[in-house]
């Protein structure tokens, strides 16, 4: 069995970084039950095109092994419900912005007096302490504010977000480990407590060397384009057709490198250091040898000669690659609406207790009647009853 098998996880989150989060639960085996507004759903339901069979894209590409329940807790009625579902359940996500689930007594310490074995889970901006609690977080702006634009980008050009939401990504990550840390924290203590995830804190840690180099040094680092500030050459250069990634990681590589490239061992360029220190001399001289013939060509040889390199491919020449299959990258699953849908696979390989993609994501409350009926004991009359006022 997986190894969260036997674990409920009540979702109260939206957008990315919630549902990131209670994914990687979900593909682990937890049971995760999705709490959806009636009639609207999860924001991304709505964020496209693309558009399969009216399901959005981006909500397809997170969702997965989820079940979705529509409920209006904020009805009398939808509190109820969603109090008995939290009775059931092991974890709590939320990432509404802080203060909110504090006004509708839905908050960690309300919860924990009546469950405390719950582990109660909360994604929000700031965190829910220090002067800027309050304040709500978007992921380009943690990006900015959190340093990453600073440095990324070209040295004469502003500063770039990265091409994927990594903030709330980072987050959802860092919030799984949490939730899975203090899950065994309850198996030995028998008691939950809360997961507190800031935004901007997930965002300071992923600094790691960069933060190093400020801490060390007192400078402010500069945007490097694609060259790393610490290790030289390690960026992409230009190959007769196109860009390749050279990632010379030691003395012993370079020395490689130079071999295969046919260049001589300057004294300048011998060690990392050097390197750095003389990188406006040394950039041209890797640069024009490399520029002599197509990517592959040098792919090849560097790589049989234990020089890390890599072309700079598009969507299409990666997921074409035989390793992501090989690796179980690229998933099938059987939609209730769409058919056959392709979903990313689980990066995570456990050697015991794999977990896997077995459900496709849920259509908006596609499991509503069934978790009220089964988990819950309501009649059919009584959904129905929840159904005519708009409860779910």
């Amino acid at each position: 069995m997986p190894p969260l098998d036997g674990i409920t996880v009540l979702d109260l989150t939206r957008v990315l970084s919630g549902p990131y989060c209670t994914m990687l639960l979900a593909d682990m085996g937890a049971r995760v039950i999705k709490v959806e507004q009636p009639g609207k759903g999860d924001d991304t339901r709505a964020w496209g095109p693309p558009f399969l069979e009216g399901e959005s894209a981006y909500f397809l590409s997170i969702n997965r092994n989820k079940e979705s329940v529509t409920l209006d807790f904020k009805h009398p009625e939808g509190r109820a419900v969603l109090e008995r579902l939290v009775a059931r359940s092991d974890v709590l996500v939320e990432n509404f912005r802080p203060g909110t689930l504090t006004k509708l007594g839905l908050d960690y310490q309300t919860l924990a007096a009546r469950y405390p074995r719950l582990v109660f889970c909360s994604i929000s901006g700031f965190g829910h302490s220090g002067p800027r609690w309050h304040e709500p977080g978007y992921d380009a702006i943690m990006q900015a504010e959190g340093g990453l634009m600073s440095i990324t980008g070209a040295a004469d050009g502003p500063p770039y977000r990265l091409g994927v939401a990594i903030v709330d990504i980072v987050s959802g990550m860092f919030a799984a480990y949490g939730v899975a840390v203090a899950l065994l924290a309850r198996a030995r203590t028998g008691r939950g407590q809360e997961v507190d995830l800031a935004m901007l804190d997930a965002t300071v840690a992923l600094l790691t060397y960069q933060a190093g180099n400020y801490f060390a040094s007192g400078k402010v680092p500069a945007r490097l384009g694609n060259r790393h500030p610490s290790i030289v050459p390690y960026e992409t250069f230009a190959a007769s057709d196109g860009e390749f990634v050279l990632a010379v990681g030691n003395d012993d590589q370079w020395r490689r490198f130079c071999q295969v490239a046919g260049l001589p061992e300057d004294a300048r360029f011998a060690t990392n250091r050097q390197r750095v220190t003389s990188y406006d001399q040394l950039r041209p001289f890797v640069a024009d040898r490399l520029r002599t013939e197509p990517r592959q060509h040098w792919i090849d040889r560097l790589t049989a000669a234990g020089v890390p390199c890599g072309s700079v491919r598009n969507f299409q020449e990666l997921f074409a690659d035989p390793q992501l299959a090989a690796r179980e990258m690229i998933a099938l699953v059987e939609h209730a609406t769409i058919g056959q849908l392709q979903a990313l696979g689980v990066p995570v390989k456990l050697s015991d207790t794999p977990g896997s993609v077995r459900t496709a994501p849920p259509t908006l409350g596609q499991h509503t009647a069934a978790v009220l009926e089964r988990d819950l004991g309501l009649s059919a009359d009584a959904i129905a009853a929840l159904r005519h006022q708009q409860v779910i």
